[in-house]
């Protein structure tokens, strides 16, 4: 005799509301608004932000090549990785995304320091949180849950979209001076 677990877990094709169901969108949303409101400070000065020639001169002295073009770049991929969060969008690649420009920046604010005022904490958060969604997916409300292949959420894609992420961003690094 077997016995079977009472609990539906993340994935379930009944009715029921999960806890995953809850707190995935949670997760979702706020870890998106943040990427949303980071990213438009970079193209458009919104939110009190830099805009993309302050920050473009940041990534100048930060090493990187043409520093506007990788401004707009960072921006953009913040902003549309956000996006796709909160909608829960293709939520892998939304969420790997974020995680490439975390890794790039703490890589850049690295100074050995993980807690305070150059500590890498709250970007070591994002990264996780990032980690998080790409591997459990969106949950049950989330637009993902309206495509075919998207539709049951497969580890492997969010490991696919994940070692994506980890190359590129490395790629990036070595353009680094």
């Amino acid at each position: 005799m077997t016995a079977t677990s009472s609990y539906p877990g993340p994935r379930t094709t009944t009715a029921a509301t999960t806890p995953f169901d809850v707190g995935l969108p949670v997760l979702r949303i706020v870890l998106g608004a943040i990427m949303i409101v980071h990213g438009t400070q970079k193209l458009f000065r919104w939110f009190d932000g830099p805009g993309v020639k302050s920050t473009g001169m940041f990534f100048g002295k930060a090493g990187y090549p043409a520093g506007e073009t990788m401004a707009v770049v960072a921006g953009l991929t913040e902003t549309l990785g956000g996006l796709g969060l909160v909608l829960g969008l293709f939520t892998p690649l939304a969420a790997a995304a974020i995680v490439g420009i975390m890794i790039n920046a703490i890589s850049v604010k690295w100074v050995g320091e993980v807690v305070g005022m150059e500590g890498v904490e709250f970007e070591s958060l994002i990264t996780a949180a990032a980690v998080t969604l790409a591997l459990t997916g969106p949950g049950r409300y989330a637009v993902d849950s309206l495509l075919p292949v998207l539709r049951h959420h497969r580890v492997l894609h969010g490991v696919l979209a994940l070692v994506l992420a980890v190359v590129l961003a490395v790629v990036v690094l070595l353009l680094r001076d």
